[in-house]
């Protein structure tokens, strides 16, 4: 069988481009079932061998660490939902339509891969490793994602421009996060529609460009 064409990450997250042999493809699959089921710091290397069927020291070999592989499986699901956005706000007019459609995506996700949210949440950040990491590029891509969309608004004449694309971008990102945090902490249901509603409402009235 083959080796699968993959980007491996050595030493906690850092890129190392050469194909991933089938071994490394089934740990990272026996990685994102366990992610589904409990915590990272809950999961040990053993678990992993054993649920895919691949000596321990493989983990080590193709990916540096246990913490290596959860920033390969990050990109993963970061690279997967990124891709099905993007194509999304092409159907969509207006940016702030598409902010619209960001916050609730960004809400649905975090509601419905808990696991996920509270890795890139609460998890990767307190590791230096992260920032370095092809995850955390992905993190950057999508912020562009809004910072041009916000551009596209001032051009158009939507969106005031005596703010900076920046803070308001942050200003965004930030209502996210804290809207939901609680709620994925304490392992609380929330409503990602209801949510995008009380955030738009409270950002964009703040920058919408006024009537002259």
């Amino acid at each position: 069988m083959p080796a699968a064409r993959e980007k491996v990450r050595k030493g906690s997250g850092k890129l190392n481009v050469r194909p991933l042999p089938v071994g490394g493809v089934k740990i990272r699959e026996a990685f994102k079932a366990l992610l589904e089921e409990r915590e990272f710091n809950a999961i040990t290397t053993a678990q992993i061998s054993r649920k895919s069927g691949v000596n321990e020291a493989l983990i080590y070999k193709y990916f540096g660490d246990k913490r290596g592989l959860l920033h390969q499986v990050l990109r993963d699901y970061l690279d997967e939902y990124l891709g099905q956005l993007e194509s999304e706000l092409k159907g969509i007019k207006g940016a702030f339509n598409k902010l619209k459609k960001i916050v609730w995506s960004q809400l649905n996700l975090y509601e419905s891969k808990r696991v996920l949210a509270k890795i890139l949440l609460l998890e990767v950040r307190n590791y230096p490793g992260y920032f370095e990491s092809e995850s955390y590029g992905q993190v950057q891509r999508y912020s562009r994602i809004i910072t041009e969309i916000l551009k596209e608004g001032i051009k158009n004449g939507e969106i005031r421009n005596d703010i900076p694309v920046t803070s308001m971008r942050q200003v965004i990102l930030g209502g996210i996060e804290h809207l939901c945090l609680p709620k994925i902490i304490y392992g609380k249901p929330y409503s990602a529609k209801e949510l995008t509603r009380e955030l738009c409402m409270a950002v964009f009235e703040g920058i919408a460009k006024r009537p002259s």
